[in-house]
């Protein structure tokens, strides 16, 4: 099939290398949003697919929104088979999921209809499951709504972050969507409506959703900390700044400190919760990189009764 893909960031690469490794496939172009500011200088900067698009000798389009008439044209001059998605990060109106004969295909990083939006390997991760994956769909109207092609597994590590979950269903997902358009080119696949149970949301992860209540238990404040690991990143406050919180591990033998209470020896730095305690290994005070919790505590000079949080 003759394919346009669209995606943005690094998450997406591995599904785009995918395909243009395909010896049944040719991709002819790929949309992704326009350059952004990055950096110090604010400069900008284009999008990982942008770039590995361009490494490749493939037309790169950044519309500023996927109804601008120019891109529409220009998409229907080249008249894709189908149109693989890996997060591209703006809402496709009707007109432009109408010009391929095949659709629009998302590669989608959970098991629908779980986790439908913006933030699903977040979620899965604050929300404590074991097991999550990937998902193939054709793209509707609805929120993450179509019916679904084909699924990969992938077991939730007891230290995952975010990022690293993402990663391994990055390259997973990349292999099932290759996969979907082989499906859907031979006739072998065939789209299944997604149950009506089930269904969970996951918006985009806010700054103060990513804020830490140590009067959580200590399970909680561990997912909190993982699922918003790397980005928005975990925080909380201290002597009235923001602090970010790295790394954190709980641990079950201490429960002598009260919520937000914190305890720092030579080499560890330990904080209460509404459980037992965890301990800090990373941190990130405001303006500074991240550093051991220890050397941060030590700068900090944290003394007996210190709190974090408000």
């Amino acid at each position: 099939m003759k394919l346009v893909f669209a995606g943005t960031p690094e998450v997406a690469v591995p599904a785009l290398d995918a395909l243009i490794a395909s010896e049944r496939h040719e991709v002819a172009a790929v949309v992704t949003r326009p350059d952004a500011p990055a950096g110090r200088g604010r400069r900008l900067v284009a999008s990982p697919v942008a770039e590995r698009a361009e490494e490749a000798g493939i037309e790169v389009l950044k519309p500023a929104k996927p109804r601008d008439p120019g891109f529409l044209e220009r998409l229907r001059e080249i008249a894709p088979d189908c149109c693989p998605v890996v997060a591209y990060g703006a809402l496709l109106p009707r007109v432009a999921l109408d010009v391929p004969a095949r659709g629009w295909v998302n590669l989608h990083f959970s098991l629908l209809p779980a986790w439908r939006g913006a933030a699903p390997v977040q979620h899965a991760l604050m929300a404590g499951d074991e097991l999550t994956g990937a998902s193939t769909f054709l793209i509707e109207e609805g929120l993450d709504s179509g019916p679904v092609y084909g699924t990969v597994t992938e077991t939730v590590r007891p230290t995952d972050t975010s990022g690293d979950l993402l990663t391994r269903l990055a390259f997973a997902g990349s292999g099932l969507l290759a996969a979907t358009m082989d499906g859907i080119e031979d006739g072998s696949l065939k789209a299944v409506p997604q149950p009506a149970e089930g269904v969970t949301l996951a918006p985009k992860i806010t700054v103060e959703d990513a804020r830490v209540d140590w009067t959580a238990p200590a399970l909680r404040v561990d997912r909190v900390v993982r699922g918003c690991t790397p980005a928005p990143g975990a925080w909380t406050t201290f002597r009235g700044e923001r602090l970010k919180l790295v790394q954190a591990v709980p641990l079950r033998e201490r429960t002598d400190l009260a919520p937000g209470q914190l305890a720092a020896g030579k080499n560890n730095v330990y904080v209460g919760t509404g459980s037992y305690a965890v301990e800090l290994l990373w941190v990130q005070a405001q303006g500074k990189k991240p550093m051991r919790a220890a050397d941060w505590a030590r700068g900090a000079r944290i003394t007996e009764g210190a709190q974090l949080g408000d």
